[in-house]
């Protein structure tokens, strides 16, 4: 099995485009030791091939395709690496994409859960305006463990966990959360049984999230904020990391001392890094401490093979 991160960055990427945090700053100066990001989203094979799954379509897609030859069409005049789009939520960095794959010859083969489905027809109805193009192929994602493939992407298997999360701004979910809103996903490989979880939007702890993790042989997990207060703090919002359903990197509970706990073989990795976190500079104490505890920083590009 293969995945191949497109985007490591949370919503607005790195530097984003009316950011003017000390990151940001730096990053455009050529002052930060530290790379690009585009925002949060990955592709995945199980057997070498053609086609790709899609997970999470975010507003780069096309710049990202275009950073991955694999993705590009090379089969017909018209055509893509992309076999169908799984979606862990419908927040706004991970579905805009979408719109951006509309030139697509045969409706998209989507893969969502119910709440997800119900926001992007109702409070984002962004499947509506596809209707008007390609039109997607709609497959709902059970939330009760059963695995499932996707057709195209042979040696692939699938299995989400509900997780304790937010839905987005524009869902009637907002601040009643409902099983599916956000999910972790188990990707893998049929041939070898080895395994990587996925989960860019990680709020809580629970067992079935902790048994996932430790059963995995990497976990690709939210890695937004260092610090719970960390956009208070910098003047740029009112609200704590877990109040919007992100984990914090530090701190008591925080993710670093969750993922001390899981077994040293496992390898580690955040993603959907927000801008303002220190992490993303190479030489910050915060990177070092990443280093000392065996936990990478997932970058565009980057290549996860199990």
């Amino acid at each position: 099995m293969r995945v191949h991160v497109l985007g490591a960055a949370a919503g607005g990427g790195f530097p984003q485009w009316n950011c003017n945090c000390g990151n940001c700053a730096r990053l455009r100066a050529g002052l930060l030791k530290g790379r690009p990001r585009t925002q949060s989203s990955i592709c995945v094979q199980g057997l070498p091939g053609p086609d790709w799954a899609l997970v999470n379509a975010s507003p780069d897609i096309l710049s990202q395709v275009r950073a991955t030859p694999a993705l590009q069409p090379n089969r017909g005049q018209r055509d893509s690496g992309i076999a169908a789009v799984l979606l862990s939520d419908g927040q706004i960095d991970h579905t805009t994409g979408l719109l951006m794959l509309r030139e697509s010859t045969r409706p998209l083969p989507l893969w969502c859960t119910d709440p997800v489905y119900e926001d992007l027809t109702r409070g984002h109805p962004i499947l509506g305006v596809l209707g008007h193009f390609c039109g997607v192929e709609r497959r709902a994602v059970p939330l009760d463990g059963r695995t499932f493939t996707i057709e195209g992407v042979p040696g692939l298997q699938v299995a989400a966990l509900p997780l304790a999360s937010k839905a987005p701004p524009y869902s009637p979910h907002r601040e009643h959360p409902v099983p599916g809103d956000n999910i972790g996903l188990v990707l893998t490989d049929t041939a070898s049984g080895r395994s990587l979880f996925y989960a860019p939007g990680l709020g809580e702890r629970s067992e079935a999230v902790e048994a996932a993790m430790r059963a995995a042989d990497c976990v690709l997990v939210d890695g937004t904020f260092w610090t719970d207060d960390e956009m208070i703090a910098l003047g740029l919002s009112h609200k704590t990391g877990r109040s919007i359903g992100h984990l914090p990197q530090s701190g008591r509970g925080g993710m670093l001392e969750w993922l001390a706990e899981l077994p040293q073989a496992t390898r580690k990795v955040l993603i959907h890094v927000n801008n303002t976190n220190p992490i993303l500079d190479e030489d910050s104490p915060q990177r070092a401490e990443l280093v000392a505890r065996g936990v990478e920083v997932a970058w565009d590009g980057m290549d996860i093979e199990l």
